[in-house]
């Protein structure tokens, strides 16, 4: 059973950092791109960054300077390092595996909020 679980979301003041995390179980982690999705209500779901299989980082523009995207193979962990959040960032984060294979997975989400 594949599991992606998000961990560090929370309420942060604009300007704060926080560290995104996923756990992945159930897949061959290597062999997966991954990366981070976010929605905002109303809003449809965007791509925030990517890392692939290889460690190539792909980023929104939105987000580039401020966000890192960095991935663990030995322990199936991708995380995601904000920095200098706006109030635009809030939204809630989704993990996401992908692979030629298998397809998409994705994790439960985690809400990020940026106060103002």
């Amino acid at each position: 059973q594949v599991q992606l679980v998000e961990s560090g979301g929370g309420l942060v003041q604009a300007g704060g950092s926080l560290r995104l995390s996923c756990a992945a179980s159930g897949i061959i982690f290597s062999a997966n791109d991954m990366g981070w999705y976010r929605q905002a209500p109303g809003k449809q779901r965007e791509l925030v960054a990517t890392i692939s299989r290889g460690g190539w980082r792909n980023y929104a523009d939105s987000v580039k300077g401020r966000f890192t995207i960095s991935r663990d193979n030995a322990k199936n962990t991708v995380t995601l390092q904000m920095n200098s959040l706006k109030p635009e960032d809030t939204a809630v984060y989704y993990c996401n595996a992908r692979s030629i294979m298998s397809g998409d997975y994705w994790g439960q989400g985690t809400q990020v909020t940026v106060s103002s």
